[in-house]
C-alpha cells in the first residue's frame, strides 16, 4: 500500500489542480501514511476511503474543455436534418449562437468599434471569453421533440451532452452528493456526469423538471437554483468532493411537460420555449422523410426494402387520435420495419409494398 500511496502523491503533484486543492490532497495522503505506519485493522478502511476520494478528485475535468464549433450554417443544417418545422424555435437557438459569436469576436478585437462584418465560421475555446448563456427550457407534451432538440444543440455546438433525469431524483443529495462522513458516501449526479464526459463545459440536460416528487420538491429546487445561477455555479460544491468546482461554462437546457410544478425561483432563471403539437400533415412528412428512413437504417435493411403507398399513411397516422407527439408513430413504423426483417428471414420476400389491402398485416403486434 505504501507504493500505491507514493503513486497517488505523484499523480497529485503532476495534475494541474488549484494550489490549495493540491495541499488538501497531499494532507490526506500524509494522514494515510501516518495511519499505515501506526498499523491496526482500520488502516485498510482508511486507505480505501482516501484512495477513492483522491482518485475521484483527480478524475474530474478541472481544466478540460471541448472546443465549440460556432458555424451558423452548419447549425442550421443540423437542426433541419433532425427536426421538421419548428422554425421559430430553431431561429431562437441560432440567435443565441449568434450572440456568442459576436461576444467572442468583439472580445478578440476582430470587430472594431462601430464596424460589423458577417461571421460564419469561428472556432474558439470556451475559455477565451466568459459569457452567461441563457437557460432554455423546452415545454411541451410527450413526443414533441424536447429532448431531441437538446441533442441537436449539442451536435451543433460540438459539445458533450449529459442528461440528468429529474423523475428519478429522491432528494437534493442526488444532485449535490453525500459527505464523506457517511459510509455510503459518493459524489452527486452532476459530478458523476462531468467525470463521465471528461469536460467541464458540456450541455447539461435537466430532463423532466416537472416530475420531481412532491415530498422533495423544495429541497431539489433549492439546489437547482444554485446550479443555474452563474454567480454561484462558478463555485459549485459537491458534498463528497468538498471543494468548489466551476461549471459556469456549461450550458443548461431543461425540459418539462408543463411549468406548474417548477419553483418560481427556478423559472425566473430560464427562458421558456413552448414546443407545439404536431398536426397530421406534419406527422405525415416526418414519418416519410425522417422516421421510416431512420428505422430502415437501424435494422440494416436496404432503402427499398419497405415502401408504403401514399394512401396508406393516413390509415397509420389517423388512429393515433390526438397524440401530440410522434413517439407512438415512431414505434409503429419501427414495428413495421421489424415485421419486414422477420419476413425476410422466413423467406417471405425481400421487398415489400404496403397497400390499403395489406397494411394491417404489417401493423399487427
Amino acid at each position: 500500500m505504501q507504493f500505491q500511496v507514493s503513486q497517488l502523491k505523484d499523480k497529485v503533484f503532476n495534475a494541474k489542480l488549484p494550489e490549495d486543492l493540491t495541499v488538501k490532497l497531499t494532507d490526506q495522503l500524509d494522514r494515510l501514511e501516518f495511519v499505515m505506519k501506526a498499523g491496526g485493522g482500520s488502516s485498510f478502511i482508511v486507505f480505501d476511503q482516501i484512495e477513492r476520494y483522491v482518485t475521484w478528485v483527480l478524475s474530474l475535468p478541472w481544466n478540460s474543455e471541448s472546443i465549440d464549433t460556432l458555424e451558423i450554417s452548419r447549425a442550421r443544417s443540423i437542426f433541419d436534418k433532425n427536426h421538421y418545422g419548428l422554425d421559430n424555435i430553431k431561429k431562437r437557438i441560432l440567435e443565441y449562437m449568434s450572440v456568442i459569436i459576436l461576444q467572442r469576436h468583439k472580445a478578440l478585437n476582430n470587430i472594431s468599434e462601430g464596424e460589423f462584418s458577417p461571421i460564419e465560421n469561428i472556432k474558439q475555446t470556451a475559455a477565451t471569453v466568459k459569457f452567461h448563456a441563457p437557460i432554455l427550457c423546452f415545454v411541451g407534451l410527450v413526443g414533441t421533440g424536447k429532448t431531441t432538440m437538446a441533442v441537436s444543440m449539442a451536435e451543433a455546438l460540438n459539445r458533450k451532452l449529459v442528461r440528468i433525469p429529474f423523475g428519478g431524483l429522491s432528494s437534493g443529495l442526488d444532485l449535490r452528493g453525500l459527505s464523506r462522513t457517511h459510509t455510503e458516501a459518493e459524489p452527486g449526479i452532476v459530478m458523476r456526469s462531468l467525470r463521465r464526459v471528461g469536460v467541464r463545459n458540456p450541455i447539461i440536460l435537466l430532463d423532466e423538471l416537472d416530475r420531481v416528487s412532491d415530498e422533495k420538491r423544495n429541497e431539489i429546487m433549492g439546489v437547482l437554483v444554485e446550479l443555474l445561477d452563474p454567480e454561484q455555479n462558478k463555485a459549485f460544491v459537491d458534498h463528497y468532493i468538498d471543494y468548489p468546482f466551476d461549471i459556469s461554462d456549461a450550458i443548461f437546457v431543461a425540459t418539462a411537460n408543463n411549468t406548474n410544478k417548477i419553483a418560481t425561483a427556478v423559472l425566473d432563471r430560464m427562458e421558456i420555449i413552448q414546443m407545439p403539437s404536431y398536426s397530421d400533415e406534419e406527422k405525415l412528412y416526418i414519418a416519410k422523410e425522417y422516421l421510416l428512413p431512420r428505422a430502415i437504417k437501424e435494422v440494416a435493411l436496404d432503402t427499398n426494402t419497405l415502401r408504403i403507398e401514399d394512401n396508406v399513411w393516413p390509415l397509420i397516422i389517423r388512429p393515433l387520435g390526438f397524440d401530440p407527439g410522434i413517439r407512438t408513430l415512431n414505434r409503429r413504423i419501427q414495428g413495421m420495419v421489424r415485421k419486414c426483417a422477420w419476413k425476410i428471414l422466413n423467406h417471405d420476400g425481400t421487398q415489400f409494398l404496403v397497400t390499403d389491402r395489406n397494411y394491417r398485416e404489417f401493423l399487427e403486434a
